[in-house]
């Protein structure tokens, strides 16, 4: 069997010091610095920089220009060792960004797996994704930031440092958000942010039944419709509405240090 030839230009800057899988492609003047471990079924196009250390998955593709893995920028990041951890089958378009972690927030960034982030996306230091994460063009995420599975950040959004996006979020465009935002929900700026309901859409095209979606439906009546509090709308969805979507939501409120978004 003939060896395995990957596409590496020859104007490419691999370091020695760098771990690539024999079939890993890389393209024009891209950059792979020391301490970057990559898997198997990667595409770097022209121009992509990444930075270790920094260890990616198998089957990503990075457009032109995108900087994977840079220092954080973070003022009082004094050159720690902090690493980035990328999982499987991502995409990331032209000009994206993603900085490395530091020691204060716990030395890594980390990614899980078929993300798809737009063009000029920006994920900052010590941001955790979970799998299935849409990010739209310019959309931003500061630092800390914790982001749930299939979480979606619209064009142009900002999220604020340590804030948390939950499971199935959906934040529109042009948001600026600087509370949690809840799981399940549609998250929108018009004067202010708020949550405008369940994200109901989204939800079918991702499997949920109509069974799912009524519970959903019940525990957003008493969070956002009833004339209770936070504390006493989550009594009454723990003990009104069952199905393990109450329970996501209740822990969610329950473990947020920022308060949510209603």
């Amino acid at each position: 069997m003939a060896a395995i030839r990957p596409a590496r230009h020859p104007t490419a800057i691999i370091s020695p010091e760098a771990d690539l899988a024999a079939d890993v492609s890389v393209g024009p003047y891209a950059t792979i610095g020391p301490g970057v471990r990559v898997g198997p079924g990667c595409r770097f196009d022209s121009h992509v920089v990444v930075e270790g250390p920094a260890t990616i998955g198998a089957g990503n593709r990075f457009y032109p220009f995108c900087s994977i893995g840079s220092q954080a920028q973070d003022l009082k990041f004094a050159g720690e060792e902090a690493r980035l951890e990328i999982g499987d089958h991502n995409v990331f378009r032209e000009y994206v960004n993603v900085n490395r972690g530091t020691a204060g927030g716990g030395g890594v960034t980390r990614i899980g797996d078929r993300c798809y982030f737009m063009v000029n996306a920006h994920v900052a230091h010590d941001c955790v994704l979970g799998s299935h994460v849409m990010m739209a063009n310019a959309a931003t995420l500061s630092g800390h930031v914790v982001v749930e599975d299939y979480g979606t950040i619209g064009a142009f959004s900002a999220v604020h440092q340590f804030c948390r996006v939950g499971v199935h979020g959906w934040v529109g465009g042009f948001t600026v958000v600087t509370k949690d935002v809840l799981p399940y929900s549609k998250t929108v700026a018009r004067r202010d942010t708020h949550a405008y309901g369940v994200n109901t859409l989204g939800l079918q095209r991702r499997g949920f039944d109509a069974e799912q979606l009524a519970r959903i439906e019940r525990a957003f009546r008493l969070l956002q419709r009833s004339r209770l509090n936070t504390s006493q709308a989550v009594a009454a969805i723990r003990e009104q509405v069952e199905g393990p979507e109450a329970g996501v939501i209740v822990e969610f409120i329950e473990s947020s240090s920022r308060g949510v978004h209603k």
